[in-house]
């Protein structure tokens, strides 16, 4: 997970949580709460922030069982869009059940 990877980017680092919210300017208990598996879709902008100061890529943050996810500018502000907006997993979960059981549906006609 994201916050698994930063915390063990960070102890690479050799930095506390509290020099890595300093330098990254995002709050202590934000980090915390990402390393810890509380905060779940943190923002792509604090991902950037907290990859800069572990002087690594946004790819590398967010890569999943060595597979790195890449998503293109025109994939990421939307999905942030929807993410500030309230957007939660389960429910983008559901959209692309929709979505597959409407194109099954069309296909089918």
């Amino acid at each position: 997970m994201v916050g698994e990877r930063i915390k063990k980017l960070r102890e690479q680092k050799g930095l506390t949580i509290n020099e890595l919210a300093f330098h990254s300017n995002v709050s202590k208990s934000y980090i915390s709460s990402i390393e810890r598996g509380l905060q779940k879709n943190p923002s792509i902008k604090v991902l950037k922030k907290i990859a800069l100061t572990l002087d690594t890529s946004l790819e590398n943050i967010i890569s999943a069982h060595n597979k790195v996810m890449i998503l293109g500018e025109e994939w990421i502000e939307p999905l942030e869009h929807a993410i500030e907006h309230g957007l939660t997993k389960e429910e983008f979960h559901d959209f692309l059940s929709f979505i597959q059981f409407k194109r099954s549906k069309h296909n089918n006609e």
